[in-house]
């Protein structure tokens, strides 16, 4: 449905983004230029691995892709100079249905390997594992 595209410097945090309802995503994710620390949490709760995550390393050179199904949270994580993502998602932005949890949630146990990172406003403000399950 829609192709996204963005440019980040190292140390920058995109936190774990989802989308509700009718909106929700599933994404195909790679990096054009660079390479970044890419994960994926099963934010749903019926699934036997709900709260679990897997990590990949993209990047222009290994030329690796990840897909991500609805009910997954994605995230990334620059470990190059700059990197350039990709992803194709499976319904259009609406900012409305966009929702977001804490990368660093200690619940999720997620081994980001980052001392220094670079993290907006909106992401400072995400919600945290618990929150999620009180609230959906």
């Amino acid at each position: 449905m829609q192709d996204n595209q963005s440019l980040s410097k190292r140390g920058a945090v995109r936190a774990l983004h989802y989308q509700v309802g009718v909106y929700a995503q599933a994404k195909l994710v790679r990096v054009l230029q660079g390479k970044v620390l890419d994960v994926a949490v099963d934010i749903r709760k019926d699934s036997a691995t709900f709260g679990e995550h897997v990590v990949l390393e993209l990047s222009a050179e290994n030329k690796k892709q990840l897909w991500i199904p609805e009910g997954f949270a994605h995230g990334f994580f620059v470990l190059s100079s700059q990197a350039e993502v990709v992803y194709k998602a499976s319904s259009y932005y609406k900012k409305e249905s966009e929702r977001s949890i804490k990368w660093n949630d200690k619940n999720l146990r997620i081994n980001w390997g980052i001392k220094k990172p670079i993290i907006s406003k909106r992401d400072s403000n995400a919600s945290t594992l618990k929150e999620y399950i009180k609230n959906n």
